[in-house]
């Protein structure tokens, strides 16, 4: 096999990629604070962070979108079972025994079939369950009627946010963890940075 380099990032991927993780990481912490987990901020302060850090997220996604489908970079999120076996066991034991990925990427296959699957569950489970509970508990906070008055339905949707967010964490720490299983720690996070990825041919 021989390495070459591959330019696969482009500049917007690579600014939407690191301002979508500093804006959840944001979300994340100042959502824990709200829900009592620790006490950094204020209740007003970590509520008025997140707020704005929700809206900022929901503009960035709409800029995100809009790219993806102009510039049918979309196709890179569709799911496949190619090498889906392949890549799982590299994952489970291959990648402790100095295996090579069985899966090598190109400008026009981006992501493995694993990496599609779990944007998928992003886009169709904890994106929908934390965005309508999120906007449930805006308009209770933004309307004239008391949370008393929304009963049991404001704590549910409140337990709803919060699973949402735990699901979320789960994916951000096993995003982060296999990004240090490249070639060496940090040749894919390099890669996010530069745009550049050495891949085995």
């Amino acid at each position: 096999m021989t390495a070459q380099r591959v330019y696969l990032f482009k500049r917007f991927e690579r600014f939407w990629h690191w301002s979508q993780a500093l804006l959840i990481v944001s979300l994340l912490l100042t959502g824990f604070d709200i829900h009592g987990l620790y006490h950094v901020l204020d209740f007003a302060a970590a509520l008025r962070l997140h707020v704005l850090a929700a809206l900022a997220l929901v503009l960035l996604w709409v800029f995100a979108i809009f790219w993806h489908f102009t510039t049918g970079e979309w196709r890179q999120y569709v799911p496949t079972l190619e090498k889906i076996v392949l890549v799982a066991r590299h994952y489970a034991w291959g990648v402790f025994r100095g295996e090579p990925h069985p899966y090598h990427v190109t400008p026009q296959r981006k992501h493995n079939p694993l990496q599609r699957l779990a944007y998928l569950w992003v886009k169709l489970m904890i994106n929908p369950l934390v965005w309508v509970s999120g906007v449930a508990l805006l308009s209770v906070a933004l309307s004239w009627a008391t949370p008393q008055a929304w009963g049991a339905s404001i704590r549910t949707m409140a337990w709803v946010h919060t699973a949402g967010a735990y699901m979320m964490l789960f994916f951000f720490i096993a995003h982060v963890y296999l990004a240090t299983l490249g070639a060496t720690p940090l040749a894919y996070i390099k890669a996010m940075v530069t745009g550049w990825e050495v891949s085995e041919e």
